[in-house]
């Protein structure tokens, strides 16, 4: 950049879901100016372009956009499988970066980027949207009060047709649902025990042939902490999954348990909408103290939440922590190795399932 106060210079690669919302970000926020989308799909790009009001440099290759754009920073929101080469060729050429969740397609991806963002004196930010979601930083605030073992049951089912099942299947390339979606809720629960995981099982279902070969749609991760906690995260994605119960977020402590209320999500019954993925209207809080004749103390509690920016706004919240990291020059440390410690666990339940053996961390 050339100066402290000057936008930063950002290239948008993809424009899928999470690609537009972060383009709408930028282009919203005085401290970032796009410079470049690059999207496979001629059409994809032109339909972004023009959603920001046009005039924006348009490319078809990666690495030829970073040399003719030149920009800051890039904002990386495609495939999986593209994360670690796209990452890397951005901090070699000096960028900082943004980059959506998963981290990488494999543990040793991950940790080349952190050992290249560390070695670069660059900055890398993973899209994990739920560290900037208001009502689920109160969430695990007010489940770390629980005591302790925790034991946490999460899910995130989608029942997908149309382009959105064609999105699915694009994903399938990559990654299962649960590794995919996982690292979230994995990243979740660490926030919530802050203990060391040690050991993971996993679960998987094949529940159609409309998919690339050996991969799974269906699957389920069980993991355990050093500290006694143990959690559960399940994802399927496809035609056949069901719209009952398919946002489970629910954490019981010796003293009572914590769940979020997701009423418009729930009686939506469209697990697709990616605005129902985070959405949290209030908290439940149940409280397990009995008084001398055996009855609880206290009536359960229904806690409105601080706030539910939505998905857009929630891009935006991330957009300005990025700004934030590169601006301020924020130790990032803590942010990389969490990504790879939520990226192992996954991973490892993948293992498990295609082994058929728990994974000792």
């Amino acid at each position: 950049m050339s100066s402290q106060s000057a936008p930063i210079r950002v290239l948008c690669v993809g424009a899928g879901h999470m690609g537009r919302s972060h383009a709408l970000a930028y282009h919203r926020l005085p401290g970032f100016e796009i410079c470049g989308i690059v999207t496979r799909s001629k059409d994809s790009r032109a339909k972004l372009n023009a959603e920001l009001g046009g005039g924006h440099a348009e490319f078809s290759d990666f690495h030829a956009a970073l040399i003719e754009a030149r920009p800051d920073a890039v904002s990386i929101s495609s495939y999986p499988d593209t994360h670690a080469e796209y990452t890397i060729a951005a901090l070699e050429a000096g960028c900082h970066v943004f980059v959506e969740k998963p981290l990488a397609a494999s543990v040793a991806e991950a940790e080349l980027i952190v050992a290249k963002a560390k070695a670069s004196n660059r900055k890398v930010v993973i899209g994990y949207i739920l560290r900037h979601h208001p009502a689920w930083i109160q969430f695990i605030r007010t489940v770390q009060t629980l005591g302790k073992p925790l034991v946490m049951r999460m899910n995130l089912n989608q029942q997908s047709s149309g382009e959105t099942w064609k999105t699915h299947q694009a994903l399938l390339q990559s990654c299962s649902p649960v590794v995919d979606c996982g690292v979230h809720y994995v990243d979740v629960m660490c926030q919530m025990t802050g203990s060391r995981p040690v050991r993971v099982s996993g679960i998987g279902a094949r529940l159609t042939e409309d998919m690339p070969a050996g991969q799974i749609n269906y699957g389920q991760l069980q993991v355990s902490f050093a500290d006694g906690s143990v959690g559960w995260y399940e994802a399927g994605w496809g035609p056949m999954m069901s719209e009952e119960a398919f946002f489970v977020k629910d954490v019981i402590g010796p003293k009572g348990c914590v769940s979020i209320v997701a009423g418009k999500a729930s009686e939506a019954g469209n697990s697709a909408d990616v605005d129902s993925h985070s959405a949290a209207q209030a908290l439940k809080v149940h409280h397990a103290a009995l008084g001398p004749d055996g009855r609880f103390l206290r009536p359960d509690e229904v806690v409105p939440t601080d706030a539910d920016p939505g998905h857009d706004g929630l891009c935006e919240r991330e957009q300005i922590y990025f700004e934030k990291a590169i601006r301020e020059n924020l130790d990032l440390t803590s942010h990389l190795d969490d990504a790879v410690n939520s990226m192992r666990i996954v991973a490892a339940a993948d293992q498990s399932f295609r082994e058929g053996r728990s994974i000792n961390l």
